[in-house]
């Protein structure tokens, strides 16, 4: 039994180093960590009910890639559209006034912040700025490959520099991705 226990506690060691989560905070958390060290944020904004939102969860946001990379290069805030919690942003109080607690797991009330931002489908990936400012969502499921994408044209700045719908297809055409799937 001596013997086993180290063994054992290896196991566990190593299994908790190859095992990475997306750290999740707050947006309030976010906005106030941007002003010691700015980095993006990317809010996953979804729903309770919505299975694609629970696929991202899955199989993209638990990926060891994007985990990495986006604790690495991002500050990173789950938001459930439809929830009841009070946010706090840019000098104004959000929430959602018609929340029914009885439909905590089916369609909800709009929570005032997902109309801030516009968000009419789920899950829809906010991108903000390191000033906090809005720059794009990103709209429905993707795999760790296709939200890699993302993640670098936004990190590395690229898309200051697009202006049209082909600068885009032309930088997704030549992207190649490096994050397992």
């Amino acid at each position: 039994m001596k013997k086993i226990l180290p063994l054992i506690a290896l196991i566990l060691v190593a299994t908790s180093i190859s095992a990475q989560e997306i750290n999740w905070i707050t947006l309030e958390k976010a906005v106030e960590l941007q002003k010691k060290n700015p980095k993006k944020i990317m809010i996953d904004a979804y729903t309770n009910w919505c299975g694609p939102c629970k696929m991202l969860d899955k199989n993209t946001f638990q990926n060891k890639d994007v985990a990495a990379y986006v604790n690495k290069y991002y500050y990173a805030v789950k938001f459930n559209a439809e929830g009841n919690e009070t946010i706090n942003f840019k000098g104004n109080t959000f929430t959602n006034p018609g929340y029914n607690p009885a439909n905590k797991n089916r369609r909800n009330s709009q929570h005032q912040l997902s109309a801030y931002f516009s968000v009419r489908s789920y899950p829809t990936i906010l991108i903000l700025d390191e000033q906090a400012e809005f720059l794009t969502p990103v709209i429905g499921y993707k795999t760790p490959q296709q939200l890699e994408l993302y993640l670098k044209l936004f990190k590395e700045d690229k898309h200051v520099d697009m202006k049209t719908q082909q600068d885009f297809t032309a930088y997704s055409n030549a992207f190649k991705p490096e994050f397992s799937n």
